[in-house]
């Protein structure tokens, strides 16, 4: 049975749909509204922990095709507010799907809306920027009254709502004859997919975010990584001290919000993209090479160039020029706006991890970065 529903933005656009997935209390889904441009990937999408506090509208008009697999999870259960699309699939084709996308959603308790212009939707985002809404099968005054409402993320500490309550432990699968290392992870909203790249060199202990630089230190740790996540860097409680106190103490390596808050500990500043970078095509140049990789980004905040004392710039986006990548250049520390797992996305930039072993086995990491080789395909793929 088809389930009239609507989305209405903070600033008063309706856009109207059907409503899918779980029925939310009150008929009302509300978060900000951002869009991704994936052709492929949404269930990798749907359950990254950086999407909390969002509404994820994918451009790509037809999601939900290939079904769900257990495997392809990042995180333990989605932390999206809820999602749109022009076109929910009506059947599953893959040998490896285990369920169709709309019964995940419906068992994550996921509202989503179909049937919606997207085109419409995402050149509205575009032109006017990310903004709160609410959608659902609410009244279109109630969900005016819930899009006024919604506060978005700017300002909101929302890594406290993903990160993990306690430590967990994985092992290493190095198989190149070399010791495996030890890696403490940082968990502000850390993806599967990293840490099994992250596996494949040492052993890693994930631990909270609120975890202490002593506490940290107290592992002995071979190096630090700075996991992705949700939200303003300015607001994650903490994280800011414990990454100045592991500075000069212990390799770091940062992703996503990882890079922006190893900014922030190195005097760097950030702010809000307009409507940020969400999708597997996003083309940046390593500024060390000029090669170009295409990567696959989810973020909403960025690092300001030129305010970061005692670091180079080493990637930049090529579509805005945005900061992509730092490292500092007397202590062992580098970190990149991007995604280098993928999960979704292309596998450009996976050679990064190989640089994080370099930076524990106590060398200077090589800057060539990929080959034209790997860039076409080749070696990088896990």
């Amino acid at each position: 049975m088809i389930r009239e529903a609507a989305l209405v933005l903070s600033d008063g656009e309706v856009f109207e749909g059907e409503a899918i997935g779980a029925e939310p209390a009150g008929g009302i889904t509300s978060g900000e509204v951002v869009f991704n441009t994936v052709l492929t990937g949404y269930q990798e999408v749907i359950t990254d922990p950086s999407y909390a506090g969002q509404i994820i509208t994918f451009t790509y008009p037809h999601i939900g095709n290939y079904g769900v697999a257990p495997a392809d999870h990042e995180s333990r259960r989605p932390f999206c507010r809820g999602v749109i699309v022009r076109e929910m699939a009506r059947r599953r084709s893959n040998w490896r799907s285990t369920d169709d996308l709309e019964s995940f959603l419906v068992a994550q308790g996921i509202a989503g809306l179909a049937g919606v212009d997207t085109r419409r939707l995402t050149t509205h985002i575009r032109d006017s920027g990310a903004m709160p809404g609410a959608f659902g099968t609410a009244a279109e005054s109630d969900l005016r009254t819930a899009a006024a409402a919604e506060p978005g993320t700017d300002g909101v500490d929302l890594v406290a709502t993903v990160t993990r309550p306690e430590s967990e432990h994985f092992t290493s699968t190095r198989d190149d004859g070399r010791p495996p290392y030890r890696v403490v992870a940082l968990d502000f909203g850390l993806k599967a997919t990293i840490v099994h790249h992250l596996r494949t060199i040492s052993h890693v202990e994930v631990v909270p975010a609120s975890t202490s630089a002593a506490d940290v230190l107290a592992r002995e740790p071979d190096g630090v990584f700075l996991s992705n996540g949700p939200g303003d860097p300015d607001a994650v409680a903490g994280a800011v001290d414990t990454i100045t106190g592991l500075l000069g103490e212990v390799p770091i390596f940062g992703i996503c919000l990882g890079h922006q808050l190893l900014a922030s500990a190195l005097g760097g500043e950030t702010y809000k993209l307009p409507f940020g970078h969400h999708g597997g095509n996003h083309p940046v140049r390593n500024l060390a090479t000029g090669a170009v990789e295409i990567t696959s980004q989810n973020h909403n905040f960025c690092v300001a160039d030129s305010s970061i004392p005692g670091a180079d710039i080493t990637h930049i986006n090529l579509n805005d020029h945005t900061v992509e990548g730092l490292r500092c250049r007397d202590l062992p520390a580098f970190s990149v706006q991007y995604h280098p797992e993928a999960g979704p996305g292309p596998h450009d930039s996976r050679y990064l991890f190989a640089q994080f072993d370099e930076l524990m086995a106590g060398l200077h990491p090589t800057v060539a970065g990929p080959s034209q080789g790997q860039l076409l395909g080749g070696s990088t793929n896990a």
